[in-house]
């Protein structure tokens, strides 16, 4: 895969470039009123199955991350339990946004201000390459799973339903 620059920069492409990591700018017009991970995968034409959205959580000691496909719901329980704490609840919106240093609706699992843990769910690994934010809305980057999980330094494991 050919690595592509955005006109402007973000934090997860300087990363990427930074890491080494090649990954392609897919780029589309955001709709405000829609729904931001399917609206990507209509788009750009691509199986939601491979677009991730990345969800931060409070695990009650600090804030974690789960990326799940845009097509399937995080299962809060099952992501709980891969990062071996008792349980979890979705992040305030406000507080994923400060940690993250990116908007809700373009946060990226690359290049966020704080260093999290991660969670990818098991099935994106199954794909070629995956669509993910670029770090803001209508920007997205595609890489190779593994290059995400490198990159993110994330663990795999079972976390949609």
């Amino acid at each position: 895969m050919a690595k592509k620059h955005a006109s402007s920069g973000t934090p997860a492409t300087v990363a990427l470039d930074r890491a080494g990591v090649a990954y392609e700018v897919r780029a589309y017009h955001h709709d405000p009123a829609a729904s931001f991970g399917l609206e990507a995968a209509e788009a750009l034409g691509v199986d939601p199955a491979r677009v991730l959205k990345t969800l931060l959580v409070d695990t009650g000691s600090g804030l974690a991350v789960g990326i799940v496909p845009v097509d399937r719901q995080l299962d809060l329980k099952a992501l709980a339990h891969a990062l071996g704490v008792k349980r979890v609840v979705m992040a305030d919106p406000a507080a994923a946004e400060r940690s993250s240093g990116y908007v809700v609706g373009g946060i990226s699992p690359v290049g966020q201000k704080r260093a999290l843990p991660m969670v990818l769910d098991q099935s994106a690994v199954e794909q070629s390459t995956v669509l993910v934010s670029g770090g803001r809305r209508g920007f997205d980057l595609e890489l190779a799973p593994a290059d995400l999980v490198a990159v993110t330094r994330a663990v795999t494991a079972p976390i949609d339903r």
